[in-house]
């Protein structure tokens, strides 16, 4: 039964089998975790080492991501040794995350897709949140990802906003 667990090296090969299905995936962005990944961490188990320390580590002020400007915890979705997706919790807002980011952000490998992994995902990231001191999460979609709206209203979002094509739902934590 799939888990979110704390990120691991001992998931290398499957994470770096999620990166080429992504990378691979046509007519779609990549999406930003992916982008992040250390070019020596693809290649060089040392390497892959150092970037999964560095995103645990980004739990902390002292660890955080200048540009990301707020602590996130990374949760990777796996069953056994199979990396299904990644979720991030940003443990409090910036005006610009409350405008397109919200608290949580996650991706589904392609492969792994369409079997219930984001809405799982999702509903075990909710008291995760609820204990970083998150009342009521805030999560944007394009307002075409109508897979993402499905994921969000699942787990008991409510939509506040429509900013563009930006959908803003609040998903309460407990």
């Amino acid at each position: 039964m799939p888990e979110l667990i704390t990120p691991t090296v001992r998931l290398r090969t499957s994470f770096l089998a999620a990166v080429a299905e992504f990378h691979a995936e046509p007519g779609q962005a990549v999406p930003w975790f992916v982008r992040d990944v250390d070019p020596a961490a693809l290649t060089d188990p040392e390497a892959f080492a150092a970037y999964v320390a560095r995103v645990v580590a980004e739990r902390t002020e002292a660890g955080m991501r200048a540009d990301a400007g707020v602590p996130m915890t990374t949760l990777w979705w796996a069953e056994g040794d199979q990396l299904l997706g990644r979720l991030a919790i940003r443990h409090h807002l910036t005006p610009n995350l409350e405008r397109i980011g919200g608290h949580i952000g996650y991706d589904v490998r392609p492969g792994a897709r369409r079997r219930g992994h984001a809405t799982a995902m999702l509903a075990a990231a909710l008291p995760v949140a609820a204990e970083l001191g998150v009342t009521d999460a805030l999560l944007t979609c394009d307002e075409t990802n109508t897979a993402s709206r499905r994921v969000i209203e699942a787990n008991g979002g409510r939509l506040t906003a429509t900013e563009g094509s930006k959908l803003r739902y609040l998903v309460p934590t407990t």
